[in-house]
């Protein structure tokens, strides 16, 4: 489980990736789409892409020509029932963890 939270922790360290994850969950996007409000390229977009895929937090098909991202929220189970396990910490639901990526979102405009 350590490596598994290791991994689910970097990818939620990067400002660019969290606010890949807000944007997916409106709903499942295509990768040009995901890359549209970023001023980066194309190739870099896909570099966080596949660091959120390593941690499960998002997966991708092909759909025809297009690849699709959709959120992958269980992938949070984990790191939540490690906070959790701290006793301090409010449980950590999903819903709380949106809130946060949100706001996370609008401090970044």
């Amino acid at each position: 489980m350590t490596h598994s939270l290791d991994i689910i922790f970097a990818a939620l360290a990067d400002p660019t990736r969290r606010a890949i994850l807000v944007m997916l969950l409106e709903d499942d996007m295509a990768v040009t789409d995901v890359a549209e409000p970023f001023e980066m390229s194309l190739a870099a977009i896909s570099k966080h892409l596949n660091i959120l895929g390593r941690a499960g937090l998002i997966s991708q098909e092909r759909r025809g020509r297009v690849k699709w991202c959709k959120l992958e929220p269980d992938a949070m189970r984990d790191a939540s029932i490690w906070m959790q396990s701290f006793g301090q910490f409010e449980a950590v639901h999903l819903e709380a963890f949106e809130r946060f990526l949100e706001a996370e979102l609008r401090g970044n405009d």
